[in-house]
């Protein structure tokens, strides 16, 4: 998927917004995923999923950490996120659809924190930005 100019634009002006609430939006959004779709919970055996669990926590920062950076290299997402690419599909072997899953519940959260920030040409901008930072992650599984 091709992020125009100004899609390229309303992605980075969301990051700029919520800036440094990114770590807990990153941790609601798997909070979010855990509750709507049990099935992603399967990749976390060892965690405690509890709401405000510090593992969710954790992995809520790195989630945040991996979308920020893509944002901030949105001319070259496949280059920001190869090694996380790499690790998702040699090693940890989620299933592609978790990504959608994961994208479609930080919409949610960014909505829910951000309401006026998200227009529909914003919203649809940072759709199109999950759905290729979820092409990204599984490009590597085939």
């Amino acid at each position: 998927m091709v992020l125009s100019a100004s899609d390229k634009s309303n992605v980075k002006a969301v990051f700029a917004k919520i800036g440094g609430q990114a770590e807990e939006y990153g941790a609601e959004t798997l909070e979010r995923m855990f509750a709507t779709y049990p099935q992603t919970k399967t990749y976390f055996p060892h965690f405690d999923l509890g709401k405000g669990s510090a593992q969710v926590k954790g992995h809520g920062k790195k989630v945040a950490a991996a979308l920020v950076e893509a944002a901030n290299h949105v001319d070259d997402i496949a280059g920001a996120l190869s090694k996380l690419s790499d690790l998702h599909a040699q090693k940890l072997r989620v299933d592609p659809v978790n990504f959608k899953l994961l994208g479609q519940c930080f919409l949610v959260v960014v909505a829910s924190h951000n309401p006026s920030l998200l227009t529909p040409e914003v919203h649809a901008s940072l759709d199109k930005f999950l759905c290729a930072v979820g092409t990204v992650l599984t490009a590597k599984y085939r």
